[in-house]
């Protein structure tokens, strides 16, 4: 793909799961911030801030507009990334005024919302359920209690596998009386339909996930905001301070997504987001193809092959699998730097998924590849002959 035109030839990047890389239209409007109008949002009357403070305004409309979500609901913060969004929430909401009882997550998170849960239920002193996801990605609903805090995933950064009943779940914990966070890192490049028609309290995701520059993002119910006692404050989230007083600037309703964006915030990566959801929207039909069809490909052979095991039910932009050393004399981190010998960039380990993949499963260190919009078919006919020919 031409906007991917400054990769090297024999460069194969296969870890979008942990940051995608950017296309040249992210990367010119970024560098454009920081050559045209490089300047503090919300503070400043002159021309550049003007310009910045217009572009900011706009990608807080183009997330909202991304997801299908009606600003008249919900607003959008920016903060650090993922897991940032989640502990600013998780470690700020009044459990008391919002009934919570139980805190629940599931076996296949990433450690941003398995640790953040285990944080929040110690503090609070609350009940912590971790419910056993279903092979489709599934989560037993009848297992949801009243009352309850649910924050999982919608998207594995393990094999892609979605929250298929992911309206079902969130009708029933708001039906029981409960609130429910999503972590949406994984789908938002490539699988943010998944949210459409859904109303969670909050959403978690990171731009650097979808092509954009390294950031992270809130978007959250107003009536699930109200519920955030804001105790992690600083420059840009008040109108007014006394010696001992302070009126927060979130009391302005035109002014709410001030509640999670302490201090200067990343103006030049929030333009850039707007520009990746830009490039996102103006993607052709045959560009999702192509990529639909080099994942079956790439996980047609995976699934085949004697000596590998495919964590993977079914063909996703993100496989995992690993090698057994007793078969192949040689693990997956091994098997990982001699890919990099051969220019393919995939990542080993436990991808910040310790609990499930390590103590539930009792896998060895696994490799993940993790596809994007830059791939070609030969790229994947590379891996493919790396792999037979290691």
């Amino acid at each position: 793909m031409k906007d991917f035109a400054y990769l090297e030839k024999n460069a194969v990047y296969l870890d979008s799961a942990c940051q995608s890389l950017r296309p040249q239209p992210v990367i010119d409007a970024l560098n454009d911030y920081y050559m045209k109008h490089n300047s503090c949002g919300e503070r400043v009357k002159y021309e550049w801030g003007t310009i910045t403070d217009e572009k900011v305004e706009a990608t807080r409309a183009k997330v909202l507009k991304y997801l299908k979500k009606s600003s008249r609901h919900y607003f959008v913060s920016f903060t650090l990334n993922t897991t940032y969004g989640l502990n600013l929430l998780l470690s700020q909401i009044n459990i008391k005024a919002a009934g919570i009882k139980t805190i629940i997550t599931s076996d296949i998170e990433h450690n941003s919302p398995f640790l953040s849960t285990i944080s929040c239920a110690k503090k609070n002193k609350l009940k912590r359920i971790v419910l056993s996801r279903n092979e489709d990605g599934s989560l037993p609903i009848e297992k949801i209690p009243d009352h309850a805090l649910v924050v999982v995933n919608c998207a594995s950064n393990i094999d892609g596998r979605l929250l298929v009943n992911i309206k079902d779940v969130v009708k029933t914990v708001h039906k029981k009386h409960g609130f429910i966070i999503i972590d949406a890192a994984q789908a938002m490049a490539h699988s943010k339909e998944i949210l459409y028609g859904v109303e969670p309290d909050a959403i978690c995701f990171s731009a650097h996930k979808m092509y954009a520059p390294s950031l992270g993002a809130i978007v959250i119910k107003n009536d699930f905001a109200k519920l955030i006692d804001t105790t992690f404050i600083g420059g840009g989230m008040v109108d007014d301070v006394d010696r001992e007083t302070y009126l927060l600037s979130k009391d302005n309703k035109e002014h709410n997504y001030t509640q999670f964006e302490s201090g200067l915030q990343a103006w030049g990566e929030i333009i850039g987001l707007g520009a990746a959801i830009d490039w996102l929207n103006s993607l052709s039909k045959s560009a999702h193809q192509e990529l639909v069809e080099n994942s079956k490909k790439l996980f047609d052979f995976l699934k085949s092959h004697p000596h590998i095991h495919l964590i993977n039910q079914a063909p996703a932009t993100t496989m995992s699998f690993y090698v057994d050393k007793k078969e192949t004399g040689f693990d997956s981190h091994i098997l990982g730097a001699a890919l990099a010998d051969e220019g393919i960039m995939a990542r080993t380990g436990y991808f910040c998924v310790h609990y499930y993949l390590d103590h539930v499963k009792h896998y060895p260190p696994l490799i993940r590849f993790s596809l994007g919009y830059h791939i070609t078919s030969d790229d994947i006919d590379k891996v493919i002959a790396a792999l037979k020919n290691i």
